[in-house]
């Protein structure tokens, strides 16, 4: 896909564009939408491709490419990429095309993780995809050696869908995380990151699968917090905060309108208005 290089006009009172392959990037959404209740959010759900983490590089970053173009033509003045993978994959092509534009991505809490752990081991839960990827290799051997830590990646197949899907306290997720969690304990992991969005909305279970492994709950980092005070940071620094604005939310997605709505109102307790978007 070959998007031109667009120059865009920015403006406080434009939108905030957010991202990701479905539900997940809510947790970053909840965040922002607290921190910024005068801007204007828009929120793309790409459930019609989901999940990102089993995508080949290249669909990973056509699929991002067509939601930032999307974005564009709403005349944003920022864009958060809200899932990890699709930061590893494809950041540097959106800032490439849309070098104007503010673009923050949410890559893997390492560092804080880092600076919390007591036993020196952190596990790292995430997609296959975002664990392959070079960002992710230069970021871990960066922390290891600065902080003289070790970590243990491990890849959560098929969890991104049972969320997808609601089952947040389910006997399939809850074995699903029993089988990933159980070697990080065993190893001596303290502290987890939640490497990918979706995961905040399982760390309940989570919780309780290590306190059922191990009689205690790991310290855990989830980055959502950390990407809207850069968001907050940048807006600033350019002077795009909206001081008037009456704050706006509305959701659009590239598959079924009603799961959107129910993720809204079941993760968030919010209610926006929820438009169809061409798979395109």
């Amino acid at each position: 896909m070959n998007q031109p290089v667009v120059s865009m006009p920015m403006t406080a009172d434009a939108a905030i564009g957010i991202f990701d392959s479905g539900v997940g990037g809510l947790s970053v959404l909840r965040h922002v939408h607290a921190a910024l209740p005068r801007e204007r959010l828009l929120y793309v759900a790409d459930s019609g491709y989901a999940p990102y983490g089993d995508k080949s590089e290249a669909a990973i970053v056509a699929r991002s490419l067509a939601i930032a173009a999307f974005f564009a033509s709403q005349r944003v003045k920022a864009l958060v990429v809200a899932c990890n993978t699709a930061t590893a994959a494809a950041i540097q092509a959106i800032r490439a095309h849309w070098p104007q534009l503010i673009v923050v991505g949410i890559e893997p809490g390492l560092k804080p993780a880092a600076q919390q752990t007591d036993s020196g081991i952190v596990g790292v839960l995430a997609t296959r995809s975002t664990l392959a990827s070079q960002r992710f290799a230069a970021l871990r051997q960066q922390m290891e050696a600065q902080y003289n830590v070790r970590y243990l990646p491990q890849a959560c197949v098929g969890l991104v869908d049972l969320i997808e899907k609601g089952e947040l306290h389910s006997v399939a997720t809850v074995t699903l995380l029993e089988g990933y969690l159980r070697p990080l304990v065993e190893q001596g992991a303290d502290t987890l990151v939640l490497g990918c969005t979706h995961y905040p909305f399982v760390r309940e279970a989570i919780e309780l699968v290590c306190r059922r492994l191990s009689g205690q709950v790991p310290a855990i980092v989830d980055t959502g917090e950390a990407v809207t005070r850069q968001l907050q940071r940048l807006l600033n620094n350019a002077g795009l905060l909206d001081q008037d604005g009456a704050g706006s939310l509305s959701g659009f997605t590239t598959a079924s309108q009603s799961t959107l709505e129910n993720a809204f109102g079941r993760l968030l307790e919010l209610h926006p208005p929820v438009h169809a978007l061409a798979a395109g």
